[in-house]
């Protein structure tokens, strides 16, 4: 089948989800257990980049996250996939890269084990490792796609590169994805997303229910603490108004400030309990 006959297909659910964009949340919320996994670190990153009035000449080594949401029985729920892709590596040179793929196995869990994948948004370094998780079902915001997916497949900007494009329509063709419709849906017990952050045209990030309380994963719609300490917006950010708008809606959804956690601060690692090296136990 063609790339423009795949782009044509319905956006579908998952397997054996029936037509439903997302799951009814009816079951007992899980007990999750909620971590911060590092799998690289992009050295001397322009601060200017993160932090809309930041000093042009800072620089800091961010880290680059994925979040694992983990319940009894099994189900294991990424935010965000990382990257994998050569090029990627080629380009921006990590430090300490491990796919993500392997840096969750400090955990003990394989890539086959994970359940749901949560893409926060379309940027290489958050959607580029989805495939690497065979058996997950990918869940995105429906206008986060058609947005950045033009009806032959392929990206209408430079948010999205042309293999992740063409990896989102082969994963729509095998049935994995499921659309978000919107602000405030629970995809899956106990955890929600909700949209407004505008760091892409519908980035979303989510909340997570856990017996110690409610954490806010933001994503790039929070790149550091600074963002939420001083109230600025990100750098780069369709509309600083409305990521504004988002950073004060977090505030309420989480049960404490501290609970709101930004996409690539390496302070994250200092402020949360250690498990392993590069792996910070959020609740």
């Amino acid at each position: 089948m063609s790339v423009a006959a795949l782009a044509m297909l319905p956006l579908a659910a998952p397997r054996g989800a029936g037509a439903q964009c997302v799951r009814p949340a009816s079951r007992e919320t899980p007990a999750y257990e909620v971590y911060a996994v590092r799998y690289a670190t992009l050295p001397k990153f322009r601060v200017s980049a993160l932090i809309a009035d930041a000093d042009t000449s800072r620089r800091m080594d961010i880290a680059m996250l994925v979040w694992v949401i983990r319940a009894p029985g099994g189900r294991v729920v990424l935010l965000d996939a990382g990257f994998k892709r050569p090029d990627l590596v080629a380009r921006w040179k990590p430090e300490g890269f491990t796919l993500p793929s392997v840096a969750i196995a400090a955990l003990g869990i394989g890539p086959g084990d994970v359940t749901d994948v949560v893409v926060s948004h379309v940027h290489w370094d958050h959607f580029d490792g989805a495939d690497l998780f065979p058996n997950a079902t990918i869940w995105i915001q429906r206008d986060e796609v058609t947005h950045h997916v033009d009806s032959a497949g392929l990206s209408r900007d430079r948010a999205l590169d042309a293999p992740d494009a063409a990896m989102l329509v082969a994963l729509r063709a095998s049935g994995r994805v499921t659309l978000v419709n919107g602000d405030g849906r629970e995809i899956l017990p106990g955890i929600t997303a909700y949209t407004g952050g505008k760091h892409t045209f519908q980035s979303q990030y989510i909340t997570v229910k856990t017996r110690e309380g409610t954490i806010v994963l933001a994503s790039d719609n929070v790149y550091l603490y600074e963002n939420m300490d001083r109230h600025v917006p990100i750098s780069q950010t369709l509309d600083a108004v409305s990521n504004l708008a988002a950073q004060d809606r977090m505030r309420t959804l989480a049960s404490e400030i501290r609970l709101v956690i930004p996409g690539h601060d390496p302070a994250v690692f200092t402020r949360f309990t250690r498990v392993t090296d590069g792996v910070v136990r959020i609740r």
